[in-house]
């Protein structure tokens, strides 16, 4: 069965976003976006909040830019190859290469692509601060993957929703960057 992953920038203060919304201070070396680009490979899908889905839109044709580099280039057609779904109670139509609205509730969309319902045969990846925070809440994440950046950032959106209950985690894998970013991996213990 395909394993639900939360994968994210984070400061080391626990948020995903600071206060004014942004994540630039999250903009990723070489080694930490190799590190991306490895996961977002191994995807079969990946489900977006409105925010991330908006900003990750910037991918779209990217690969035509000529200020990005090689990696940059091919990050923009593997997520273009990959499916997405996005959640949202704003918007009514989204754009992108292989990319719908979701038409189910989160639990109902997640169990169909577990089922393979979409997507080839790689995990599910789930993007978002608040819309992680409903699938934790449900229970159905089943690991964790931060990319943990050496900066406070004293508020903003928090990676983990506050006030959730006590998941066990086994830590699957740890690496640091040069960069200071730590690379972590952590299965829920079920």
């Amino acid at each position: 069965m395909r394993r639900l992953t939360y994968a994210m920038g984070v400061s080391l203060d626990g948020y995903a976003m600071g206060p004014d919304g942004r994540f630039d201070w999250s903009v990723p070396d070489e080694e930490v976006f190799d590190h991306a680009l490895q996961q977002v490979r191994g995807l079969s899908v990946h489900l977006l909040g409105r925010r991330l889905y908006e900003t990750m839109l910037f991918w779209e044709g990217a690969e035509e830019n000529p200020e990005l580099d090689d990696a940059e280039r091919e990050f923009a057609l593997v997520w273009q190859a990959l499916p997405k779904v996005v959640f949202s109670r704003s918007l009514t139509s989204v754009e992108g290469s292989n990319t719908r609205l979701a038409t189910r509730p989160l639990a109902e969309e997640i169990v169909a692509l577990r089922e393979g319902a979409e997507g080839g045969d790689g995990d599910i990846a789930i993007g978002g601060p608040e819309l992680a925070h409903e699938a934790a809440a449900l229970g159905l994440i089943d690991e964790y993957a931060p990319r943990i950046h050496p900066t406070l950032l004293g508020g903003g959106t928090p990676y983990f929703a506050p006030g959730g209950p006590q998941v066990d985690l086994e830590l699957v894998e740890s690496r640091t960057c040069a960069s200071g970013v730590l690379l972590q991996r952590h299965r829920v213990r079920r």
